[in-house]
């Protein structure tokens, strides 16, 4: 008996590239204000993170998400 499995993709989509690389700008620019005690920075770049977040749930909804890209057969 052979059971198939099914792979999820693991967000190799442009949506999950896109919210990452996002939300990976908005870390070091937080980190780097933290450091240097710029509080305001630190907070908008806390809401650049959420924004990260929306932006590639957006994107998936749209259909750059999983479902919509090819699988990468391996």
């Amino acid at each position: 008996m052979s059971v198939e499995s099914v792979d999820p993709g693991h967000g190799h989509s442009p949506a999950a590239w896109t919210a990452v690389t996002i939300m990976l700008v908005a870390v070091t620019i937080g980190t780097i204000a933290f450091f240097f005690d710029v509080q305001w920075l630190v907070w908008a770049s806390a809401g650049l993170l959420v924004i990260g977040a929306i932006v590639g749930w957006i994107l998936g909804r749209v259909g750059y998400g999983v479902d919509a890209t090819e699988p990468s057969g391996h």
